[in-house]
């Protein structure tokens, strides 16, 4: 073992299993570990340095501000938060006067906002959909339909079912049997952690029609989806839609911990002094590092380069031996493999200098920081091809 896996396996609580290799500096999307090996970062920290590792930007926001006004509590106003805010309600482009922002620390912590707020309503089904992914406290586990996480914690909150991803009828069914006692739906416009799953063309327009005819509110979670990275600021704008609620973290604070509920309507009117809070929720220093990025990402026109760029890069990774097909957008894509590779692979990543990730046994997600040059792209198809070699090689070597 190593001095930080005895240091690790010592002192951490073993909720993640313990960390292949420890990593002491980043630059770009480059990782460097304690041995001095480098690694192109095809993951960001699961879709959350859009801008890479140790972007000037962001270091500069977060110096200034923190040697200027660190932590205050949300008992006072600062004015980062209040820019950001006002960012974001520009971004949705859902209309300034009807719409408001909340401040948390992660994806997990706003859906489970989003979960209150749907309580608030004075209806009490919450309908989440199969595979999906919300977080993991107990709220967010709740609306999480992966049986096996919820399973160890249960009885969960109650309320929630689950509906097939994608299916409209079985959702206009769900909601038609009781259409006055379902106060929400909450889903991805992309399954991130399921895959890299897509739904059929047209559903969140569906989605939408059907909460409206029985004033559902539909929360859309953008956790790992917004923030440029499907080539739009949020992926439900591809649909040109209008949700009530949008959850959002990972890309938002560019590496340092920031989530949002952004809210819509009558959605944005529901919280009321002492229904939800956080100590920290919308810092200063992490808010000033999301204007950071949000800046970046308008200046340096990466939105659309991410959507022109994605395709670029999902055709090469298509053409890779192993790979069946790429679904996914932008810089959210999933190789689908034509076996159980998807392991072999990313201990293939280790070895050959390539940080991977495999969500399903023959998956690899793909979610790179956003700037990634035309170079970085074209190493990171040969690096993945070779990672696929290896592991195939492998299985192969295993099956003799």
């Amino acid at each position: 073992m190593t001095d930080f896996t005895a240091a690790w396996t010592s002192r951490m609580m073993d909720n993640y299993g313990t960390p292949r290799i420890e990593l002491v500096k980043g630059e770009g999307p480059w990782l460097t570990d304690s041995e001095g090996k480098r690694y192109l970062d095809l993951l960001a920290g699961i879709a959350v340095n859009v801008l890479g590792h140790g972007n000037p930007a962001i270091v500069d926001a977060v110096s200034e501000q923190v040697a200027e006004l660190g932590h205050v509590s949300n008992i006072f106003a600062s004015e980062p938060p209040l820019k950001l805010a006002g960012k974001l309600i520009e971004l949705t482009g859902w209309g300034a006067d009807d719409t408001r922002v909340m401040f948390c620390n992660s994806g997990t912590e706003a859906n489970e906002a989003a979960f209150k707020l749907a309580r608030l309503t004075g209806r009490r089904r919450i309908i989440a959909t199969n595979h999906g992914f919300h977080g993991r406290s107990m709220g967010a586990l709740a609306m999480t339909g992966q049986p096996d996480k919820r399973a160890p914690f249960e009885p969960m909150p109650a309320g929630v079912e689950f509906v097939p991803f994608g299916d409209i009828e079985f959702l206009t069914k769900t909601i038609e049997a009781d259409p006055l006692g379902v106060a929400a739906i909450i889903l991805e416009p992309i399954q991130g952690e399921t895959g890299v799953v897509a739904p059929p063309v047209g559903y969140l327009e569906q989605v939408r029609s059907l909460t409206e005819r029985y004033g559902v509110m539909m929360i859309v979670d953008e956790v790992q989806t917004g923030i440029g990275r499907t080539g739009a600021w949020f992926a439900h704008q591809h649909s040109n839609i209008v949700p009530d609620v949008m959850t959002l973290a990972k890309g938002l604070g560019g590496g340092l911990p920031l989530g949002a509920v952004v809210a819509h309507g009558k959605a944005a009117k529901l919280f009321t002094p002492g229904t939800h809070g956080t100590t920290f929720g919308g810092n200063p220093v992490c808010t000033s590092a999301a204007l950071a990025v949000i800046d970046v990402l308008e200046t340096d026109g990466l939105i659309d380069r991410v959507a022109e760029k994605g395709r670029v890069m999902a055709r090469k990774l298509a053409s890779l031996d192993n790979v069946d097909h790429v679904r996914g957008r932008g810089f959210m894509l999933g190789l689908v493999l034509d076996g159980p590779l998807a392991k072999g692979a990313v201990d293939a990543g280790y070895r050959n200098g390539v940080i991977l990730n495999a969500p399903q046994p023959n998956v690899i997600r793909i979610v790179p920081p956003l700037n990634l040059t035309d170079e970085e792209i074209n190493r990171a198809v040969e690096l993945v091809g070779q990672c696929l070699a290896e592991a195939q090689e492998a299985l192969d070597a295993a099956d003799d």
